[in-house]
């Protein structure tokens, strides 16, 4: 985790993704690159790309590069080197676009979650990044005094597509000495004999090397429901998941478990890319 992007746009959310990223950086001794994206109108973007100096473009860039001056400033962040960006371009691919060229390792987003039609049709960005992002995502909805991850829940059906990003989420955990409550959801459509679960937990845990764990089985209506239930009962600091970057109709129809949780969780919610 050397290299930490936050995007910002300057509300109360994003500040609290920052304030839990600064708790981070410091802690491994991390870079923080503080991103803001300038999404323009169509025309303005042909005029930008033409060189053209137009002046509402230039107002809202300065604009943004003074609130970032401003932000790096504050307290929390003495200590850890900060940089700054300001781009033009969607959200949510600026931000993956910036992550691979800058090397980043993670990426903390604040979130105030969507609901409606508004989830359905449009989403977040945070969930796009989710969706999308190559390293992993911690996406936090509230704000957080004290960011703990020492009581670290990880749901899943623990198949091998899952052991790549089980060791980063493995490598995450020991950052923070976290105890792992490794749980499988069982649902109508799922199930599973619980000594056919144990099985599948113990052998793919057995390959790892992390003895602070423990194993669950939870049954509850659905996945989602499951996930948040387990997580409330053992009052979790942070849920982690894994997750497709599904598109399309395969997405509008059968949805994502960790994008759902991003949008109705309580509690921090971290992502890995399978």
């Amino acid at each position: 985790m050397k290299r930490i992007l936050v995007p910002t746009d300057f509300s109360p959310h994003a500040e609290y993704a920052l304030k839990v990223a600064a708790q981070i950086a410091k802690e491994n001794n991390s870079e923080i690159i503080l991103l803001h994206m300038l999404e323009l109108p169509h025309q303005g973007s042909d005029a930008l790309g033409a060189g053209s100096d137009i002046p509402e473009i230039m107002f809202f860039k300065n604009k943004a590069i003074s609130n970032l001056e401003d932000l790096m400033d504050v307290d929390y962040l003495e200590g850890i080197p900060v940089s700054e960006i300001v781009q033009f371009e969607k959200a949510f691919e600026g931000i993956l676009a910036v992550s691979k060229k800058n090397d980043i390792d993670f990426i903390v987003m604040g979130s105030h979650g969507a609901s409606g039609f508004q989830e359905m049709f449009i989403g977040s960005n945070t969930e796009k990044v989710v969706r999308f992002s190559d390293v992993p995502v911690l996406v936090i909805k509230n704000e957080t005094e004290v960011f703990k991850a020492s009581n670290f829940v990880f749901a899943s059906d623990f198949s091998n597509e899952i052991k790549k990003p089980f060791k980063q989420l493995t490598e995450f955990a020991r950052a923070f000495n976290a105890q792992l409550h490794l749980v499988m959801i069982n649902t109508p459509n799922t199930f599973k004999p619980t000594h056919l679960a144990e099985k599948i937990m113990s052998d793919f845990i057995r390959e790892f090397d992390y003895p602070n764990h423990s194993l669950h089985i939870y049954n509850d209506v659905n996945v989602e429901k499951g996930v948040l239930n387990f997580s409330n009962s053992v009052n979790a600091d942070l849920i982690g998941l894994c997750t497709h970057g599904r598109t399309g109709f395969a997405h509008f129809f059968n949805g994502s478990i960790s994008e759902d949780l991003v949008n109705h969780a309580v509690r921090p919610v971290i992502t890995f890319k399978i």
